[in-house]
């Protein structure tokens, strides 16, 4: 038995052989994705590993305010120096980051086996184009990083697949001739581009490595663009980018913003709760002109409230996605506090993050030795594609492709399970 999953920055699935098809596994109830998120209660008896509570439900246990701590964009560690250390996980319990994700993949794994009534111990993984931008050993690190996480919680063959390649084999099951396909596979951690040939002749061939004419993509997507707006529509309210006071006449100095950064930053929330860090930002209390500001931010620290407000500039992002104004409601951290958003703001948030993506795509192409005109079509998947600026952006820059969108959230695992199929039932 054999299985492929997409493991993503914030929604996951997995798939398996089903009636000489592939079939996502049902992860929650009516769900065949789930969001990429762990929560660790804080107290509670210990099997296999700490208390714990994954997906959907993990994020209700800490809207509910549930005692413990919340684990998101875990794949976002990979490469770094993190993936080693052992972060606090609640309870006067530790964990390392990547049992974290070895807990994560645990859990796929066992709710796919619970389905197929049987063992599973081969499988596809997706992975992103690159992990880490521009530094091969640290995203080939990545990769055998979360191989070695795989392998241990029982998977004994472990093969890789681009994500967006992937797509790109959910996109050639509903051509009837034979295209260039420029895949965008844009989700919460990396933006990614794969230039593809596909056909319903070429569909059956294992080896496709011809046809995978470019990749490329670069590190920036969905979080990044929750970071910059969170930046830019609520942590002004808390003091980022605000004066401090004049001394002595010289011109006023801004406040430091290394905690707003690494509150925007969903790996990097907890790293401002440490209580050395807490101590020291009480005694910053004189580097704010305005009292207010830094009241609100030792509420944000000694209360915990870092995620709920990444939270909520997530909400504030897809709620302006297709146009218009939201209130961003913030009265959890003070009385009436609240921001707005619009999406000339978003816009403006994000705009140079949108150009790079871009840039990306036309290098993609430019690899390949072809021209824009030369692609055929365009195939939007990810959760990032959501966004209506982006696509209508990366549309512009090939306005003679047809666009086609995908499921924004399942279009990888898809992929992932027709080309696991291939591999697996070619192999016996």
């Amino acid at each position: 038995m054999y299985c492929a999953i997409d493991f993503g920055t914030s929604n996951s699935a997995i798939a398996i052989p089903a009636g000489g098809t592939m079939q996502l596994v049902e992860l929650e109830a009516g769900h065949p994705t789930m969001p990429t998120a762990v929560f660790y209660y804080a107290e509670g008896p210990e099997t296999n590993g700490p208390p714990r509570a994954f997906g959907r439900a993990a994020l209700a246990a800490y809207v509910d305010g549930v005692d413990g701590r919340l684990m998101r964009s875990m794949k976002s560690i990979l490469g770094s120096s993190l993936v080693d250390q052992t972060t606090d996980v609640g309870g006067g319990r530790g964990a390392k980051y990547l049992d974290i994700i070895g807990g994560y993949l645990l859990h796929l794994k066992t709710a796919a086996e619970r389905q197929a009534g049987t063992r599973i111990e081969q499988v596809v993984m997706g992975r992103p184009v690159y992990f880490v931008d521009d530094e091969p050993e640290r995203d080939a690190q990545a990769q055998a990083s979360l191989e070695s996480a795989a392998r241990a919680v029982g998977f004994r063959e472990v093969h890789f697949q681009y994500e967006p390649i992937a797509a790109a084999f959910d996109y050639e099951r509903s051509t009837s001739r034979e295209e260039i396909v420029l895949v965008a596979d844009i989700g919460g951690g990396t933006s990614d581009f794969s230039l593809v040939r596909v056909g319903p002749e070429r569909a059956a061939q294992l080896e496709r490595k011809r046809d995978i004419l470019a990749n490329h993509g670069v590190h920036i997507a969905g979080t990044d663009f929750d970071r910059r707006i969170e930046l830019a529509s609520i942590l002004g309210e808390f003091g980022y980018g605000a004066l401090g006071p004049s001394v002595n006449g010289a011109p006023a100095r801004e406040v430091p913003s290394g905690v707003y950064f690494d509150l925007a930053t969903w790996h990097l929330i907890n790293t401002v709760y440490n209580p050395a860090r807490v101590a020291e930002l009480r005694q910053m209390r004189s580097f704010y002109a305005e009292p207010k500001h830094h009241q609100r931010l030792m509420t944000v620290v000694t209360e915990r409230l870092g995620h709920e407000l990444a939270s909520r500039a997530e909400a504030a992002k897809i709620a302006v996605a297709d146009g218009g104004e939201v209130r961003i409601d913030l009265s959890h951290v003070e009385h009436k506090l609240a921001s707005t958003l619009s999406e000339p703001q978003a816009v403006e948030a994000i705009e140079g993050d949108l150009a790079r993506i871009v840039d990306a795509a036309r290098v993609t192409v430019a690899q390949a030795g072809l021209q824009p005109s030369q692609v055929d079509a365009l195939y939007f998947t990810g959760g990032s594609t959501g966004l209506r600026l982006l696509a209508q952006q990366i549309a512009a820059a090939f306005p003679q492709a047809r666009a086609v969108r995908g499921d924004r959230f399942a279009s990888v695992a898809t992929g992932l399970a027709l080309y696991a199929q291939r591999w697996f039932e070619r192999a016996r």
